[in-house]
């Protein structure tokens, strides 16, 4: 991958706890190095505990400030982390919601991996669109009126919204990738 994405504004959104590690850090460090502007936030501005495989703790990062505070016309494209606790908080967190919701009706772009497109099921974004996650969230994604793949990367342009989810943590470069090829240089 050779794009570069200079200036390109990234919002990560996470819990403070539950965060698949590599899933939040992989993405955040590799935009970097590509140029973007990646800003985290989280339900509270406090450290955020990120794990392995859901159960063995790993660091603790710390966020750069909350969802409830974004403005919705900030970020160029969205990540959504997964982490089965992460994602099951950021599900009921009307601030992710609705910015999810501000996002998708705006034409910015959505990318999430794992578990994170539990969020837009809840933000009742997916009907019509073409999905992947963690296996276990494909009924969740089907009711939820999307169209389910077991592919490590799934593209979906939808009128003017594009959506980019991914299975799990193996499949990063890919979703990396898909999101660099999507987030043109930013224009000022």
């Amino acid at each position: 991958m050779t794009a570069q994405i200079e200036g390109a504004r990234v919002l990560i959104i996470t819990s403070n706890t539950g965060v698949e590690h590599d899933e939040l850090t992989v993405p955040r460090d590799r935009l970097r190095e590509l140029g973007a502007v990646v800003t985290h936030a989280a339900i509270e501005n406090e450290p955020v505990h990120t794990f392995r495989h859901d159960l063995q703790p790993d660091e603790t990062v710390e966020p750069d400030g909350t969802i409830a505070a974004v403005d919705p016309a900030d970020p160029d494209l969205l990540v959504v982390p997964g982490g089965t606790v992460n994602a099951d908080q950021l599900r009921v967190h009307e601030p992710a919601r609705e910015l999810v919701r501000a996002l998708s009706a705006a034409g910015t772009p959505v990318a999430a991996i794992c578990h994170g497109p539990w969020l837009l099921v809840d933000a009742e974004v997916l009907p019509g669109t073409t999905v992947t996650s963690y296996p276990s969230l494909r009924a969740d994604l089907e009711n939820a009126g999307a169209s389910w793949v077991d592919e490590p990367v799934v593209r979906c342009e939808q009128d003017t919204w594009h959506l980019i989810t991914s299975r799990r943590p193996g499949d990063i470069p890919d979703f990396v990738e898909a999101i660099a090829g999507l987030l043109p240089a930013h224009r000022a």
